[in-house]
């Protein structure tokens, strides 16, 4: 959630993480906006932003509108100026809507089904949305099918799916960032993107273990006491108030948020010395650990333990921060699934209220990843993993016995923590500050109204 760039030297000296571009690569363009290729994507070549862009637009039945004349110039820095525009050149080169999948997860439906010509009739039902209004009046008269996402229905369990949870609390999560935008650029803005995909195949009718009412067993109780004593959980030193009448700049903003990154670091580092298990793996398995998840265990401290001081005083700081037009417009698209996966993720953890001990177990979860290269002990990690696992899942089993789907509530977040910090990898380091504006500020702003 935090920037990698600008930490102390000590910090980049022991946790730089170099990307090294593969210039082997076969260099083509995207037949949408011109940009570097990745490959065939429902049906034509185009670039990650354009596939990405493509599907959401289908999978959320978005209606735009073109405030010019429906034939705006489609490039790699124009092309988040119209999305209109975008999703008709995207339909006229023949992107196939039947290669989505219905599920919303990652990847084709067919991966044999190439591009499509369609006539002008039907691209004119999709953009202005009467293909769509179609659809649901058929499943409104011939009720749930066999075929309908698992992710637009409700789930029959006490608890919702997650892509029910966003589909129904979607309104209510963006009223901020709605208004932020409104305010900013005097225009209207889409519904929020339904992207969060079913992170698991878990089912709420077959938990891994049926719940019961028992005691906690002692072994858990006391590794769960070891991990929350390894926690610094005091409120955080860095600075955060700004008094009344202040402009605060983008690099301000920006430096501030490296000061945090740095501090919550350390505390990491500090955390790893206090483990139980310190002794049984190797510094050498600690400091690739560190190195590869570092961010995760940022994120998810600044999501539950650190929320408050989040939320509350880095929100007022970023609230005295005004982007100009030129930010706004160049935003990127990685940008905006970053912003709308952290609301979906803030929301998610508020509305669980993740308890100290949760939290203690969930990072130390995520941070024995025995799938990471480099591992001198992968065995060994993943018997620690495990430990942990059965302990989170028998502590919350045994202390909130009405939540039988908890467990498999908070092991969710972790996957999608995960790819949060890959993703933000990708926005530009000059997008943080407002990134975080708007994050901040849609989330403050939902649930104040709750």
């Amino acid at each position: 959630m935090f920037p990698k760039a600008h930490l102390t030297s000590h910090s980049r000296m022991c946790l730089a993480l170099v990307s090294v571009p593969d210039d082997r690569a076969e260099q083509r363009t995207c037949l949408i906006c011109g940009d570097r290729a990745t490959g065939l994507h429902y049906g034509i070549i185009s670039c990650e932003g354009c596939k990405g862009f493509f599907k959401r637009s289908i999978c959320n039945k978005r209606v735009y509108r073109c405030s010019r004349d429906k034939n705006c110039v489609m490039s790699r820095k124009q092309r988040n100026r119209c999305q209109y525009c975008r999703l008709l050149k995207c339909l006229q080169m023949g992107m196939n809507r039947k290669a989505i999948r219905e599920d919303g997860m990652p990847g084709g439906r067919n991966k044999s089904i190439g591009p499509v010509q369609i006539s002008e009739e039907e691209i004119e039902r999709i953009m202005s949305g009467q293909e769509f209004e179609e659809e649901a009046n058929h499943w409104s008269n011939h009720g749930d099918s066999d075929h309908s996402s698992p992710g637009n229905r409700a789930s029959e369990s006490n608890q919702p799916s997650p892509g029910s949870t966003l589909s129904s609390s979607r309104s209510v999560e963006l009223n901020g960032f709605v208004a932020f935008r409104d305010q900013y650029m005097g225009m209207s803005v889409p519904p929020h993107y339904q992207y969060i995909p079913h992170l698991f195949t878990y089912s709420a009718h077959s938990p891994l273990l049926p719940p019961q009412a028992r005691s906690l067993d002692p072994q858990s109780y006391s590794l769960i006491h070891q991990l929350v004593s390894a926690e610094d959980l005091e409120p955080l030193g860095t600075p955060m108030l700004i008094e009344d009448g202040y402009a605060v700049t983008q690099a301000e903003l920006f430096a501030l948020l490296c000061r945090l990154a740095d501090e919550l670091l350390f505390r990491q580092i500090a955390w790893i010395k206090k483990l139980p298990f310190f002794c049984e793996l190797s510094i050498k398995d600690y400091t690739c650990l560190l190195s590869s998840t570092w961010q995760e265990l940022i994120l998810l401290s600044s999501l539950t333990v650190y929320s408050k001081q989040i939320f509350g005083e880095l929100a007022d700081v970023t609230a005295k921060y005004s982007p100009s037009d030129e930010e706004l417009h160049r935003f990127s698209d990685e940008g905006m699934e970053v912003i709308e996966r952290l609301i979906y993720l803030y929301h998610k953890f508020h509305q669980l209220k993740v308890s100290n001990e949760e939290y203690a177990c969930m990072k130390a979860i995520n941070f024995l990843n025995q799938d990471i290269r480099g591992l001198t002990s992968a065995s060994q990690l993943e018997q620690l993993n495990k430990r942990y696992w059965y302990i989170c899942q028998d502590f919350t089993e045994y202390k909130y016995t009405h939540q039988p789907n908890r467990f498999p509530d908070l092991m969710m977040c972790l996957p999608e923590i995960r790819y949060i910090a890959g993703k933000m990898v990708n926005v530009p380091l000059e997008q943080l500050p407002l990134l975080f504006k708007v994050v901040l500020h849609s989330c403050k702003t939902s649930v104040g109204k709750e």
